[in-house]
């Protein structure tokens, strides 16, 4: 296995500095400040040194929505040049606590004060999870100048402490708050019954996790699909399919990076995992499994419907920065909008799949495909699978 595509910056190899993603800090020149006034969308919690971890706001006056990007049609160098300019706050997490809350709390951006120690740095980093930020400082003061406006189902949500995080975040997804407000807001501490600010990577991949669970629940009751439907998308140069399989819910996905992709840069690196009934473990595949498996729980639950679903996604070297796993989310959505292709059998889906991708090698890699062909259903043979 390609270390670099398991990796995805984080520093496995040992290397004090990723080698993949050096070549973007000279990408953009900032002038240096020691101070900011203006909005802050979003906040940042760190991992490192967890418990006693460091947070702040995000600073920028630009779109930080990936809903926003792509309505406005940013490419991957303008979301690239966005994240750029954006200035992550640092400080422990102690301090900014309360302005943390009114930062998560507000459904529109607020604004805020900032004096920094010394000027902002620029230190762009990827990790594959997380959309890149560019430029960091360590905070002396901050202060928001705004009363955070949040939506009615996010201040109930909020303020009800006898509700658990994991059904906080059910709630609050089907009242229509989107998974990004969502992992905001459980980031910094304001959903549970013993509430504690959660590393934002974290928060990302539970919330993805805890939403599909409840959903899987729902498709568990919900009568199979009557044909074996094809989806297919392409978002950012990483291309999604999608094998819908008449049964009960069973997820695979695999994960193929081209040679001369980012994480790939020699090699061709192929990566998979999946599950019957409950995920054990977390997944090789990182936060794109969940982010993948989140759009299709989805979409099952709205048709009411059940089924076992392959995924497959190619990453071509046209996806030079990893933007975080909302492309794979918003990649799959896009994919189960379009109307699917009905195959005859499980062998075309397969023949039409090596067809989108050009090549079979992705099919050593299935459990899914080789199970539901040996552990046949009364209900597999009337479809002839």
């Amino acid at each position: 296995m390609n270390l670099c595509a398991q990796c995805k910056g984080k520093g496995l190899c040992g290397r004090s500095k990723c080698p993949v993603t050096s070549r973007f800090q000279a990408a953009i020149s900032m002038k240096p400040t020691d101070s900011y006034m203006g909005e802050a969308p979003s906040v940042f919690v760190g991992s490192r040194g967890f418990p006693r971890m460091s947070a702040g706001p995000l600073l920028t006056g630009e779109p930080d929505s990936p809903k926003e990007w792509l309505r406005r049609g940013y490419s991957i160098d303008d979301i690239v040049g966005v994240r750029a300019r954006t200035i992550r706050g640092n400080a422990g997490l102690a301090s900014v606590q309360g302005a943390l809350c009114e930062v998560a709390l507000s459904a529109v951006p607020v604004d805020v004060e900032a004096r920094f120690h010394s000027p902002v740095r620029f230190d762009l980093t990827f990790d594959g999870t997380l959309a890149p930020v560019g430029m960091k400082g360590a905070l002396k003061t901050i202060s928001v100048l705004d009363n955070a406006k949040p939506e009615r189902p996010v201040d109930r949500v909020t303020s009800d402490y006898d509700l658990r995080a994991a059904d906080a975040v059910r709630v609050l997804f089907a009242e229509g708050i989107d998974e990004r407000r969502i992992t905001q807001l459980l980031s910094a501490g304001l959903l549970g019954v013993k509430r504690h600010a959660v590393p934002t990577r974290w928060a990302i991949t539970a919330v993805d996790d805890t939403l599909s669970a409840g959903l899987r629940t729902q498709i568990s009751r919900a009568p199979p699909l009557d044909t074996i439907q094809l989806y297919s998308a392409e978002l950012f140069a990483n291309r999604i399919i999608i094998l819908m399989i008449p049964g009960q819910w069973r997820f695979e996905m695999i994960e193929q990076w081209e040679k001369q992709s980012i994480w790939s840069p020699e090699t061709e690196t192929i990566l998979s995992d999946g599950e019957k009934d409950i995920k054990s473990g977390y997944s090789p595949i990182a936060g794109a499994y969940y982010s993948a498996r989140l759009g299709l729980a989805e979409h099952l639950a709205r048709i009411g419907r059940s089924a076992s679903i392959l995924v497959i996604r190619r990453i071509r070297s046209g996806y030079w920065a990893p933007l975080g796993t909302w492309v794979i989310r918003e990649a799959v959505r896009r994919a189960i909008q379009e109307k699917p292709e009905h195959v005859e059998s499980l062998d075309a889906g397969v023949a039409r799949i090596c067809q989108i991708m050009g090549s079979g090698k992705w099919i050593g890699y299935s459990t899914l495909i080789p199970e539901i062909k040996t552990q046949k259903t009364l209900f597999d043979f009337a479809l002839k699978l």
